[in-house]
């Protein structure tokens, strides 16, 4: 009994030495001035789960809005360790947002951003998709991820006639888009 104490105690001091979970934040959503937080906990030797969560709450000159809100939980696979190299990712992503007032003429996968000139959206959006990524060991506790995906997302919206104005002109507009769904560089934190 006493060895079997031992033994059990043994592996949960191993465990908790372990590198178990991780804290980032992405590097291109900080030039974007968008507040971001992820965390990632170790489920079994070459399975995690990552979570992130993505603000941005700002309106910048002329009332230009690009606010959001969004959270994208990721099951990851990695070929050798948690941690450590190459993985595979499934996501989920969801969130809301508020859009107006930016001048482009800039279309990409059949969305228009042109359409933001003289219209606001408001609405919210749920997806899925699969990446690849790949983490960098800086030092025992520091690392650096690069991370892109792809997937669907649907999106359901209120058309508003101008960026400042509250005239609704359309109510529960649909939008799907299938395409890169994330894209990270991240400064992590294990702990």
């Amino acid at each position: 009994m006493k060895r079997l104490l031992f033994v059990l105690l043994s592996c949960i001091g191993l465990s908790v030495s372990a590198q178990n979970w991780a804290v980032k934040t992405n590097l291109l959503y900080d030039m974007t001035a968008t507040m971001n937080l992820g965390a990632e906990v170790r489920m079994s030797p070459q399975w995690t789960l990552d979570v992130s969560a993505n603000w941005n709450p700002w309106t910048f000159s002329d009332n230009k809005k690009w606010k959001q809100l969004s959270f994208q939980p990721e099951a990851r696979y990695w070929f050798c360790e948690a941690f450590n190299g190459h993985f595979l990712g499934a996501h989920l992503l969801g969130g809301i947002y508020n859009m107006s007032n930016w001048d482009t003429d800039f279309t990409f996968l059949g969305t228009d951003f042109g359409k933001l000139k003289d219209h606001r959206y408001e609405g919210w959006m749920l997806g899925a998709g699969i990446a690849y990524g790949y983490q960098w060991i800086l030092s025992k506790h520091w690392s650096i991820e690069a991370e892109i995906g792809i997937g669907y997302v649907y999106s359901r919206y209120d058309k508003y006639r101008c960026a400042g104005c509250g005239r609704k002109t359309e109510e529960g507009k649909s939008h799907h888009f299938v395409g890169p769904t994330k894209a990270a560089v991240n400064l992590i934190y294990v702990f």
